[in-house]
């Protein structure tokens, strides 16, 4: 089969290569699964640089969610069925930028019915980290006001679309005209081009001094710091990546003074310490998807072999929505 792989660390556009490799067989509570769309992430870049928190191995395959179709099933899995269409994380170092990958069937959710393949793939690991970080860490309530930092980015598009169904006000902060109009087409009620405009002094407006209750932030940096200056008292500032490339050093004694609360957000997590809470998110998930509250915004579905570029775009941050591979 054909995979992409890393052999050194570096820019994935260069780290990434287009290899022939053994089609791998499911070991005891495994499935195989014919990789139908694998949605790129800003992780697979970081994973190509070296610089996420998961190492793999080199040379390994990047891509870390798909949709996919089962194959086999190794010694044990009882509950796939041949044919069936799924969604997962995949299992690094065997990646999801390839023809056929292996995963843990513990891990396997059955594919919307909503959604088609590359929906599917997109509504995974950026709608549960929306919906973890909105729900679960964050408490967000009907009438609350939601600061999404990158609102027309992979994770910052689901958010907006899960707290619009939440029964929010959702602020949402993009960079550039293009994605103004994207953020507005998710829900977004209001739209900042932090290009144009002082994001703090929108929200203060917005909100009539109180500030933002939630803030949703996969950028870090000024991002971070400035939302500080706007979160309401008892807000709570979920930070969920650093995709600006700095990570802040929050000023605890600013916590204090203003009874805000800064909140963790690493759903990979949950998949140790409480997989039944994702299977309870999946489900909400794809009810939201039924009813057309949530949309994955895949903005371009990408041939196999643009895989390296597509994954250089999206850590270049010059992308709408979702991309999806399909191979």
């Amino acid at each position: 089969m054909k995979a992409w792989r890393v052999h050194e660390n570096g820019e994935p556009r260069e780290a990434m290569r287009l290899d022939e490799v053994p089609t791998p067989e499911p070991g005891p509570g495994e499935v195989l699964l014919r990789v139908r769309a694998a949605g790129v992430n800003f992780p697979d870049a970081m994973l190509c640089r070296g610089t996420y928190q998961i190492r793999p191995p080199l040379p390994f395959t990047p891509g870390v969610e798909f949709c996919g179709e089962v194959v086999a099933v190794g010694e044990g899995v009882t509950d796939l069925d041949t044919g069936a269409r799924v969604i997962t994380p995949a299992a690094l170092p065997r990646g999801a930028f390839a023809e056929y990958a292996v995963v843990p069937a513990a891990g396997v959710l059955p594919a919307p019915e909503a959604l088609d393949d590359a929906e599917a793939a997109a509504l995974h690991i950026g709608y549960q980290t929306g919906w973890f970080a909105l729900h679960r860490r964050a408490a967000l309530r009907p009438g609350e006001t939601l600061l999404v930092h990158a609102a027309a980015g992979g994770v910052g598009s689901a958010a907006v679309q899960l707290g619009k169904a939440a029964g929010a006000t959702v602020i949402g902060v993009v960079g550039g005209p293009d994605k103004a109009e994207a953020a507005r087409e998710l829900g977004a009620d209001i739209v900042v081009d932090r290009h144009a405009e002082d994001f703090v002094a929108v929200v203060k407006e917005a909100t009539a001094g109180r500030g933002a209750n939630v803030v949703f932030d996969p950028v870090g940096g000024d991002s971070y710091t400035k939302s500080t200056k706007c979160v309401a008292f008892e807000g709570r500032i979920v930070v969920v990546g650093f995709a600006g490339g700095t990570v802040p050093a929050p000023a605890l004694s600013h916590a204090l003074v203003k009874n805000y609360a800064i909140l963790g957000l690493h759903w990979g997590l949950y998949n140790t310490h409480d997989p039944v809470a994702v299977r309870q998110a999946h489900e909400a998930l794809c009810e939201l998807a039924a009813s057309g509250a949530v949309r994955p915004l895949v903005s371009e579905r990408v041939a196999f072999d643009g895989a390296a570029e597509a994954v250089q775009r999206v850590a270049d941050g010059t992308t709408i929505g979702r991309l999806v591979v399909q191979p």
